[in-house]
């Protein structure tokens, strides 16, 4: 079987100097930034039925066409001839789901189109009825659901019965089959890190906690399961064989739940050799002292806790099931060993009010993370958020006829402070930096951490940014020497405190070393082009500013390339052959991923969306 996974635009995008569609095409109110980092990368659920895919013997290919304008869209269905496609439907991408559906059934009629992923889960009669195209819903955990439904279209079969999904019956009215029992054991599921070269992994599915706003017990069940160690370990093992930057980003919904099998994790990587950085999301409440020093040890370079509000009000009011004082406690740990800690905040919440909202900000200024990101409240299908709107004010018929983004929306606020709400959302959006320990914070780390490699980098760079660049040098070379996993950006700041120096020579040797023992480095690729700039303007001697970035902060070691993210497609994509796999764009063809993080929509007033 040819399979195609597809994960699709959010819209018709316009293509460059074209006006926008005005049915199919962005929202009236959608400017540039809207949509976040996080939309573009490719649901990892795609690469895990990708990979199963390919066991079971199926011809697979998976393109990530988040950021395609529509004309480029329709070149590739026209190409491209799959007899089953599978697309991630989430409340975003919704409308471009329908579409694409729509563009593969008028070109291949007998292939057969099935969507999964968060938004169709929850409402799959609701999908079948709007999305004409669409032949098959699967419905939460669909690895063995999508195998199955595989085998039946290569018999020429429905999915009829299908435990796991829904389709339509003789009559064309949406059913749903029988209930799909969650896979207990996720080790036998393939691993996606053999087939694709991702930095994204995930070790477990599910959350015990059931916040209002999240839908993650309508995706995966209730509870928590996760992947052995030792499955793991050969995950990361095998994403580090195919990533030119030693940089995963771990994004299970909570992944210190198990903090025995984290500790057992992290002291296995050491044991194993694995250096490389990494990220994780998690809870307050889950973090410890010994915890959080084996995670840094074991390269974890970022914590992204979702907070959500400074006010027990407010936290109580979501079922959050944390209080402000386990927020500071667990920042303050974290701080201890120098690992970065982002807050993820959101406004808007049931029970918001302006003492709420200042109580929020105050807290914001005493707990000081080194990053912080607010969100506006979006009411997701699958959430408690959505079953109490949908008995009070909303319909859910406004998620396939309306244009909207999302429905980000307060869920109980009036008016006049939503108003207030989307101002200060405007003024305030993005990643927002905080607190920037000094020297003083990072040789307090050092001291407790003292043969670890990205201490010592840090140590460096903030005596860089101190002006003594005799022992920012020490430190940094110390760094490499003990095995500093991105030593490209060890030589760039070997480059940039030459330059500090007057040493324009000792700079571009230290350049081009990087360049040539770890190229792929944006903050590189940024200074090198800059310095070429400057000599070719004939810099020193017209005594031109020369502006070079000394960072090594982990959000710079993202690069667009297929699926991950949306880079170019090979020109051979359509050709099913022995492998699936499109082959890697040039360097100079990639980009960096945006810096823009949390959409930038703001709220709505719901009175609008009022239907009942």
């Amino acid at each position: 079987m040819r399979v195609a996974l597809v994960y699709p635009p959010p819209w018709k995008i316009p293509a460059p100097s074209s006006a926008p569609d005005p049915v199919d095409g962005p929202p009236d109110e959608y400017v540039h930034g809207d949509l976040d980092a996080d939309f573009y990368q490719i649901p990892y659920g795609l690469l895990a039925i990708g990979a199963a895919a390919k066991r079971a013997g199926h011809q697979v290919k998976i393109l990530n066409l988040s950021a395609m304008p529509w004309p480029e869209v329709e070149r590739v269905l026209d190409a491209l001839d799959a007899d089953i496609w599978g697309m991630s439907c989430w409340t975003a991408n919704r409308r471009g789901v329908a579409l694409v559906a729509e563009a593969i059934k008028k070109r291949r009629p007998r292939a057969h189109v099935a969507v999964g992923g968060p938004h169709a889960t929850p409402m799959p009669k609701d999908v079948l009825r709007h999305f004409r195209g669409v032949d098959t819903v699967c419905i939460g955990e669909s690895d063995v659901t999508f195998l199955e439904l595989c085998d039946r279209v290569a018999e020429g079969k429905g999915a009829e019965h299908l435990a796991g999904a829904a389709w339509r019956d003789a009559a064309g009215e949406p059913v749903v089959g029988p209930e799909r029992r969650a896979i207990a054991d996720l080790d036998a599921l393939e691993c996606p890190q053999k087939h694709y070269g991702t930095h994204i992994l995930m070790t477990s599915r599910g959350c015990p906690w059931a916040c209002t706003f999240c839908g993650a017990e309508t995706s995966w069940g209730r509870g928590f399961r996760s992947n052995s160690v030792a499955y793991t370990l050969a995950a990361m093992e095998a994403a580090l064989a195919r990533l030119p930057v030693k940089m995963i980003q771990i994004k299970d919904d909570t992944f210190t739940t198990n903090k025995k099998r984290v500790i057992e994790l992290c002291r296995a990587i050491r044991e194993k050799g694995l250096r490389f950085f990494w990220s994780c999301d998690t809870r307050v409440d889950l973090l410890t002292d010994e915890l959080l020093r084996e995670m840094r040890l074991a390269g974890c370079e970022r914590l992204s806790l979702g907070v959500e509000s400074g006010s027990p009000a407010i936290l109580k009011a979501i079922d959050k099931k944390i209080t402000p004082a386990e927020i500071l406690e667990s920042t303050a740990l974290a701080k201890r060993y120098g690992v970065k800690v982002r807050y993820y905040m959101m406004l808007g919440n049931r029970g918001e009010t302006r003492e709420t909202f200042a109580e929020t900000q105050r807290f914001l200024a005493a707990a000081r993370p080194h990053e912080y990101l607010f969100s506006c409240l979006s009411i997701y299908p699958g959430t408690r958020d959505f079953d109490d709107a949908e008995k009070e004010w909303l319909d859910r018929k406004v998620y396939f006829t309306q244009r909207f983004q999302e429905l980000k929306t307060p869920f109980d606020a009036p008016a006049d402070f939503t108003a207030e709400l989307d101002a200060w959302f405007a003024r305030n959006k993005g990643l927002q930096r905080m607190h920037a320990p000094d020297v003083a914070e990072y040789e307090a780390i050092l001291a407790r951490i003292p043969e670890h490699h990205a201490a010592h980098m840090d140590l460096g760079a903030a005596l860089y940014h101190a002006g003594d660049l005799a022992r920012a040098e020490e430190h940094v070379r110390r760094a490499l020497d003990l095995g500093y996993p991105c030593p490209g950006l060890v030589h760039n700041h070997l480059g940039c405190i030459a330059k500090a120096r007057g040493d324009l020579d000792g700079m571009m040797d230290a350049f081009s070393l990087a360049a040539k023992v770890d190229p792929q480095h944006f903050v590189l690729i940024q200074n090198v082009n800059a310095a070429r700039a400057w000599f070719k303007a004939d810099g020193p001697a017209k005594k031109l500013p020369l502006e070079l970035q000394v960072r090594h902060d982990f959000q710079l070691l993202e690069r667009t390339q297929q699926p991950t993210l949306p880079g170019p497609l090979p020109e051979d994509f359509a050709v099913w052959g022995e492998g699936d796999a499109l082959a890697p764009a040039a360097a100079d063809a990639l980009i960096k991923t945006p810096e823009q993080e949390g959409s930038g929509h703001g709220l709505k007033d719901r009175r609008k969306l009022r239907v009942l």
